[in-house]
């Protein structure tokens, strides 16, 4: 296979990394921690944390971990949002030998049995607000050990008692629950201070996260992803959006905007490891989707990279007050997680003056598999090129290569591809072909440059009296009436054509008519492209990192 993308890389990134470089995770975040000892490391409601302290409560954590007499290996559920406990739970983890399990704070306690089991986790640490969640399935689980934490743990004195009142006793965020036995955040952290770590011997092929797929194309599967899988994935952003990054003067820290969850597989890469790495300060917002206090968090900084999905780059430019924010020091806008519509990346464009990159991966590839060059200075509509050390192969239906310009799933092959789903080897090998290429289940075209375009899902590509129809088109049409603020479609069974469409509109403009968007779309699309049915909504069904699910809007009809 001729690898054409190498020739469309920039001339200051290489073509492949040493994922060798470090022994393990924790070598490459330790090298850090005492690198960066000065710096504040994340933010949070106003209170920072340094890297030196994020290295001493990380390592009280692992003692307190390594008291319980959990085996090396023993898996370590997480389900915290974006507060400064996500990372010393995370760094403690993997310090302690064990492997973390990122769950959804939101999980249905249906949700959260079948991961808590899948992955056969022995402890966990909840925020309190979701306790009530784990207090449901607890006796059917395999947890022995608990810690509770609190917004306001880490946030000072009277301002933590402050919002723990708010969120306790006004809100009325936290419901009731009982967890016998359960130890608090700070008393963990007091009885970690006098126990004894231990360092643990890691090497790269020891697993050190199990990242739960979405289940949006059936039951969540748990990606299987070793220290190396992980180390490779940041060497090869790293060197991927060098260009951009030196545009930060050199002794100005980078600031990183970590709006996505930390349990998410794109915010946990792109924002906390590379962070990291580069020793940045990552400004955590716990929700945002309340985008006027989002507004007024960024107003106190100047940021300079912001990796978010398209829903959240539209919210933001559709408030009045995010275009009267400080952009001069904003030099990566990573757009990941769903496709980038083009008429959001040209109004953000617009707004910040800065390009979004494009970028692709998944749960299984750690997740970055490609990115539009760090230098670019318009969207591209693409996702970009491999990353260093990358193969990317369009293959047909019986696993062949495909001309370039033609369609075909998209396989990727490379050292940040996940070892498996965990214990599902029947999965694995439906995944993972005799090459090594782990196959996406997306529909992708690559052009003689070796810059790929995504054409759909799989499973969600419509056919209609025979034609292929690729929802990403209409939803990327329909973005550019300036009547719609969000849209989605689906295809529905009809019995004259197999398949009709059915596009469901979110309404910026209230008089818009279903007549208005049938009339916008003759004028946009061929015959069997229109929709047949258009159904206005409130909003549309989300992921935890705000991709729109199509699923569940096909499951409705």
């Amino acid at each position: 296979m001729e690898k054409v993308w190498l020739k469309s890389y920039p001339p200051s990134v290489p073509t492949k990394i040493d994922a060798q470089q470090y022994r393990s995770v924790v070598h490459m975040l330790e090298e850090s921690f005492t690198k960066y000892k000065s710096r504040d490391a994340y933010v949070c409601m106003g209170t920072f944390m340094s890297y030196r302290e994020l290295d001493e409560y990380s390592k009280r954590m692992a003692a307190w971990l390594q008291g319980c007499r959990m085996k090396k290996g023993a898996r370590i559920a997480v389900m915290l949002p974006n507060i400064l406990q996500y990372p010393i739970a995370a760094a403690a983890i993997l310090r302690a030998g064990f492997i973390v399990v990122n769950v959804n704070p939101l999980y249905t306690p249906r949700e959260l049995l079948h991961q808590l089991n899948d992955a056969g986790a022995q402890a966990i640490i909840v925020l309190e607000n979701f306790a009530t969640t784990l207090e449901q399935v607890l006796a059917q689980t395999e947890i022995k050990h608990i810690v509770v934490a609190s917004m306001g743990d880490l946030l000072g004195g009277l301002k933590g008692t402050v919002v723990n009142f708010m969120v306790r006793k006004v809100k009325k965020m936290v419901p009731a629950f009982n967890l016998p036995g359960a130890v608090s955040f700070l008393n963990m952290l007091s009885i970690g201070a006098s126990s004894r770590f231990s360092q643990v011997h890691l090497c790269g092929d020891d697993v050190a996260f199990l990242q739960y797929t979405g289940g949006t194309t059936g039951v969540s599967k748990g990606a299987t992803l070793t220290h190396r899988n992980i180390i490779a994935n940041v060497l090869q952003n790293d060197a991927w959006v060098r260009p951009a990054q030196d545009k930060v003067p050199v002794d100005q820290p980078m600031t990183i905007v970590c709006a996505l969850p930390l349990y998410h597989i794109f915010a946990l890469t792109a924002c906390s490891l590379m962070g990291t790495r580069w020793g940045a300060l990552n400004i955590l917002i716990p929700n945002p989707r309340d985008i006027t206090n989002f507004i007024k968090e960024l107003r106190k900084y100047k940021f300079n990279m912001f990796p978010a999905v398209n829903t959240l780059y539209n919210g933001l430019l559709n408030h009045p007050d995010f275009a009267k924010l400080d952009f001069s020091g904003l030099k990566i806008s990573l757009g990941g997680g769903m496709a980038v519509q083009r008429a959001v990346a040209e109004q953000w464009m617009k707004v910040t003056g800065c390009p979004i990159l494009e970028a692709y991966g998944l749960s299984e590839t750690s997740p970055g598999v490609t990115i539009n060059r760090a230098d670019a200075t318009a969207f591209t509509g693409t996702i970009g090129l491999p990353l260093p050390s990358t193969e990317v192969a369009i293959l047909d239906e019986n696993g062949k290569l495909v001309d370039h310009g033609t369609p075909g799933e998209i396989a990727v092959r490379g050292p940040q591809v996940m070892v498996g789903y965990w214990n599902n080897p029947g999965e694995t090998a439906k995944a993972i072909n005799e090459d090594g290429f782990f196959k996406t289940g997306d529909i992708g075209i690559m052009d003689e440059r070796g810059y790929i375009r995504i054409v759909d899902r799989k499973k969600d590509m419509i056919l209609v009296s025979g034609f292929n129809v690729y929802p990403n088109e209409i939803e990327d049409v329909m973005a550019m009436h300036p009547g719609v603020l969000e849209c989605a479609c689906v295809g529905v069974p009809d019995q004259n054509a197999g398949e009709a469409i059915k596009l469901f509109v979110v309404r910026r403009d209230r008089e818009l008519t279903a007549e208005q968007v049938m009339d916008f779309c003759k004028t946009q699309l061929t015959g069997y492209k229109k929709p047949k049915y258009i159904v206005f909504r409130a909003d549309l069904p989300k992921s935890n990192v705000g991709k729109i699910l199509r699923r569940e809007l096909r499951d409705e009809t």
